[in-house]
């Protein structure tokens, strides 16, 4: 696979809208330009229904460029962290315009209120927006800016120590996402040999890692504290704008997945031992085929991966393909892996050019593909709700945003003898399902270790490392054997970026694969209704509250162990465990 940087021409990129307010030579990286726009709406005087709602367009259409500018850095620096000047002007927006807008917003939040206590505007369409500005100033402290400007310089920090990770093998140099490809090796021994390169290299970076994490820990509880909070737990639901579900329903969410979900992963688990023939499966043999064929091999670079992802899109529904062939003409996929780049995999929406751009590292395997998928998914929400009039209804809840996602995944599996032949498909399919169990399960000990870190404010290293192997050993950690390699599994959270730089924001992944779920089922009785009622509630955006959200797309916010259950056994349907 090719390594060369994938660049993007941002300035090919339009205004969704023409500029009615911010002018077009603006510099939005410039804190005195920025803070003079502020001001102007600050001053700005509003006495009538049609001056609010030009006034609430007008810091909309400011917060989308705003945006863009700062999505920009963040794209060019992901893509290339070891690019001195991107990293350099991504901190300095972080560390310098961020923190003098956040004041600004807490006093644009209140000028608003107080406007609406006199003059009335449709209050069915404002009722979103209303409820989540409130609820910002609500949590907006001035003594928080400095320790959410320290936090984003620390996130950046994560990025940067897992971006460097490279192992020697086999006479090259091998990103740790490159390296993964090896885990796929019929070769126990090959398997052997790079997950120990590979868990080396991690353990090297184990104390730095958890020194950054106790970096973090402090301030987030120092935020959440100055709040009038608890702790960083209560608080962070509220800035997630969590109005439709508790801490208390995500633990619903943990037992229902121990009694519903966890059985069938043993089962799976224990299928992969007896097939391969091992007395106990080890780390290093979890990925590989059960029986002993060599990895899937989807594509050999990254162009064909997009070619073949196009051609799935298509026969999905043809409105999607076409606005894939169009994220491909306009550069805005930066797929494949290289030294430097950071790990994992994002879309992101320039807002105000209204488009999608998708991050991933891609290296040539089966998962790849369904990444792509993944984050096509949310491409097309994005799309989907392009025409919300508000910034902020451009913007789905999380919880929302990945049935996008994971529902693009399960139809795309349909159709994928443009990668594979019918025994392949098979092969990739029987995988993607087992995942989705593995996530299931993996969400629900990542969130419970979350809650645990922010009950536990004053815990030390070792008290975590305990809390971290209990609630591991809860969610089937037994399965494997790790002996000689507890350090190891010790630091599997490492691995988790949302712990480090998204906290809390993990559980929305196990939330959101019920409904895919039942998108899914949907499909399977009349596809063609299922897709136009998936993009009838892309289209909403983040306008609706959640369970209206889910309704539009035919399916239930519930996830509870009644709605789990059958979900589960048509699953259980498509496996193989024989």
């Amino acid at each position: 696979m090719s390594t060369a940087v994938e660049s993007v021409d941002f300035d090919r990129l339009s205004p969704y809208e023409k500029r009615t307010f911010v002018p077009e030579g603006a510099d939005l990286l410039n804190k005195d330009e920025v803070v003079a726009l502020y001001q102007v709406l600050l001053d700005r005087a509003v006495d009538t229904r049609e001056n609010l709602e030009q006034w609430v367009r007008d810091r909309s259409e400011f917060e989308s460029a705003l945006d863009q500018a700062g999505d920009v850095l963040y794209i060019k620096m992901t893509c290339q962290t070891d690019n001195p000047e991107y990293v350099r002007d991504y901190k300095n927006f972080q560390e310098i315009i961020v923190p003098a807008i956040r004041p600004l917003n807490d006093r644009l939040n209140r000028k608003y209120l107080d406007l609406r206590e006199t003059i009335e505007i449709d209050p069915e369409f404002y009722r979103i927006y209303d409820r989540e500005i409130r609820t910002d100033i609500e949590l907006y402290r001035e003594e928080n800016v400095e320790l959410h400007t320290r936090i984003s310089a620390l996130s950046q920090e994560y990025q940067a120590i897992c971006g460097a990770m490279t192992i020697e093998f086999q006479s090259g140099e091998l990103t740790l996402p490159q390296a993964g490809k090896f885990l796929l090796d019929p070769d126990r021994k090959v398997r052997e040999d790079v997950w120990r390169k590979v868990a080396g290299r991690r353990l090297k970076d184990r104390d730095r890692l958890n020194e950054l994490f106790d970096q973090l820990l402090a301030p987030r509880h120092r935020i959440a504290v100055n709040a009038g909070f608890p702790n960083f737990m209560e608080y962070q639901f509220k800035a997630y704008h969590r109005f439709d579900y508790t801490p208390d329903d995500v633990r619903q969410y943990h037992r229902s997945i121990e009694e519903a979900v966890l059985p069938l992963s043993a089962r799976i688990m224990e299928h992969r031992r007896k097939k391969m023939g091992v007395e106990k499966l080890r780390p290093w043999d979890t990925a590989v085929d059960i029986l002993g064929r060599s990895p899937l091999r989807p594509f050999d670079d990254v162009n064909q991966l997009k070619e073949k992802t196009a051609k799935i899109f298509h026969r999905i529904d043809p409105q999607l393909g076409g606005q894939f062939d169009e994220m491909r003409e306009l550069g805005l996929l930066n797929l494949a892996s290289r030294k430097g780049k950071a790990p994992g995999g994002y879309q992101n929406v320039l807002a105000e050019a209204r488009k999608p751009f998708i991050f991933m590292n891609a290296v040539g395997v089966d998962r790849d593909v369904m990444t792509l998928l993944h984050e096509g998914g949310h491409a097309f929400h994005s799309l989907a709700c392009a025409d919300q009039p508000l910034h902020d209804y451009r913007h789905a809840p999380m919880e929302f945003c990945e049935v996008a996602s994971m529902a693009m995944e399960l139809l795309g599996s349909k159709y994928l003898e443009e990668f594979y032949s019918a025994k392949d498909k098979q092969r990739s399919r029987q995988q993607h399902f087992e995942d989705i169990i593995y996530t299931l399960v993996w969400v629900a000990a990542i969130d419970a270790f979350q809650q645990w870190i922010y009950l536990h404010p004053e815990q030390t290293d070792a008290e975590r490392t305990r809390a971290w192997r209990d609630i591991y050993q809860r969610f089937g950690g037994d399965s494997v054997d790790w002996s000689g390699f507890e350090d190891v599994r010790d630091v599997l959270w490492h691995r988790q970026l949302h712990i480090f730089e998204v906290p809390f924001y993990y559980i929305e992944y196990g939330i959101a694969q019920l409904g895919a779920l039942q998108l899914w089922r949907n499909a399977q009785n009349d596809q063609t209704e299922a897709v136009a009622d998936y993009k009838k509630g892309l289209t909403l955006g983040g306008s609706r509250p959640l369970p209206e959200l889910y309704k539009t797309a035919g399916i239930r916010f519930d996830f509870s162990k009644t709605t789990i259950e059958p979900l589960v056994r048509a699953v259980e349907r498509e496996l193989d465990l024989t």
